[in-house]
C-alpha cells in the first residue's frame, strides 16, 4: 500500500481495513489508530472494527516504560527497539505525551524521538496525547494496543509521559511494568509515594555512570522489602547507561523472563481479564456520561431552594436505574 493510496483507504469496508491491519499496511494501522483517537467513524463502524480486531488474538507482549521526565526513557526504547529489531522483532511503539491545549495532539512528535527508526518497516511509533484523560493515558491508548496485536506485532511499548496518574494507569494496559530511575536525589521516594513501586515488574536504573547510583541502588533494594509482594516474582534491578548502549541486553532478558514467568504461572490471563474488566468499565462510564450529562445540567441549573449536591445526584440516578428507591428498601 503506497503513498497514493489514501483514496483506497477512504473508500474501504470495514472487513477490508481490518484485513489491511492484519497483513501489515502501517497506513491502514495508522488510520485506525486514528479512528480510535477522534472517533472520525460512527460508533457503529468503530464497533465493528474493533470487534473483528478483538477477535483477533495477538501474541504481541505489551511493555510499559514509565518513570519521571528527564529518566531518559525515549533513549531507552530507542535502544531496546534496536535490540529487538536485531532478532527479527517487529515492535510497535505508543508514545503518550502531554497534549497541546490547542490543536489536542502530542506536544512531543515521534519523529523528534524516533527517527533512527524511520523507513524500517518493522517499527511502528505513534505518539499519542493524554487529551485530558482522568488515568493520564488517552483512551484510544487501550484500543491502539489491541489493534498493534491483530496487525502482529511482536513487542508493543507504550511508554507514558511519567507525570501524575498515567504512572499508574499503565497497568491497564501492559504486560509488563518497567520503572524507569535514575540518580537524581528523591526518586525513589517520589516513586514509592506515588505507589509505583508496588506495581512494577521491573526496575530499570538508568544513567548508571552518574555520581549516587550506589545510593540510589541502596534506597530501591531497601523499599523493595518493605513492598514485596507474597509471590515468586521478584523485580529485578537493571543498571543501564542508555547513551552507551551498556545494559540493554540485560534489559531486554529481564522482560522477556517475565513474560516467561506470566505464562507459567497464570498471571498473564489474569492480568488480560483485569484490563478486560476496566476497559468494559470504560465503555460503561462513557455511555453513562453521555447520556447522564445533560440531566446535570438541567438539574444543577434548576435546583431548588435547599438542594444540596448529594439530593441533586440522588434524584438523578434514581430517574435513570431507580437507584434512590432501591437503596431505601434495602434498609
Amino acid at each position: 500500500m503506497g503513498g497514493g493510496d489514501v483514496k483506497q483507504l477512504n473508500s474501504m469496508t470495514i472487513p477490508e481495513l481490518f484485513e489491511a491491519i492484519r497483513s501489515g499496511h502501517p497506513r491502514a494501522l495508522a488510520r485506525a489508530i486514528s479512528f480510535a483517537e477522534d472517533q472520525s467513524l460512527s460508533s457503529h463502524e468503530y464497533r465493528e472494527l474493533m470487534s473483528l480486531v478483538y477477535q483477533q488474538q495477538g501474541n504481541g507482549k505489551v511493555t510499559g516504560i514509565t518513570g519521571s521526565p528527564g529518566a531518559g526513557k525515549s533513549t531507552l526504547v530507542n535502544r531496546l527497539v534496536k535490540a529487538w529489531r536485531s532478532d527479527g522483532q517487529r515492535v510497535g511503539i505508543l508514545a503518550v505525551d502531554p497534549t497541546s491545549p490547542f490543536s489536542g495532539g502530542a506536544l512531543l512528535g515521534d519523529r523528534i524521538r524516533m527517527h533512527e527508526h524511520e523507513g524500517d518497516p518493522g517499527v511502528f511509533i505513534r505518539s499519542m496525547g493524554t487529551r485530558g484523560s482522568l488515568g493520564g493515558l488517552a483512551e484510544a491508548c487501550q484500543d491502539a494496543v489491541r489493534l498493534l496485536e491483530a496487525a502482529g506485532y511482536d513487542q508493543i511499548i507504550v511508554e507514558t509521559v511519567g507525570v501524575g496518574q498515567s504512572e499508574l494507569d499503565i497497568m491497564k494496559v501492559a504486560d509488563t511494568i518497567a520503572l524507569v530511575l535514575y540518580p537524581s536525589g528523591g526518586d525513589v521516594i517520589q516513586a514509592f509515594k506515588a505507589g509505583i513501586m508496588e506495581i512494577a515488574d521491573l526496575f530499570i536504573m538508568n544513567k548508571a555512570d552518574l555520581p549516587g547510583v550506589e545510593q540510589l541502588n541502596y534506597e530501591l533494594d531497601d523499599l523493595l522489602h518493605l513492598t514485596k509482594k507474597e509471590d515468586d516474582w521478584h523485580p529485578p534491578i537493571v543498571k543501564t547507561i542508555a547513551t552507551e548502549k551498556v545494559g540493554i541486553g540485560e534489559l531486554a532478558e529481564a522482560i522477556e523472563k517475565h513474560g516467561h514467568w506470566l505464562d507459567e504461572q497464570g498471571e498473564g490471563s489474569q492480568r488480560r481479564q483485569t484490563q478486560l474488566q476496566f476497559e468494559v468499565e470504560r465503555r460503561v462510564m462513557t455511555a453513562l456520561r453521555q447520556r447522564i450529562q445533560p440531566q446535570i445540567e438541567a438539574a444543577v441549573s434548576e435546583r431548588e431552594a435547599g438542594d444540596d449536591p448529594y439530593r441533586i445526584a440522588e434524584r438523578i440516578l434514581h430517574s435513570f436505574t431507580g437507584y434512590e428507591k432501591h437503596s431505601r428498601g434495602s434498609k
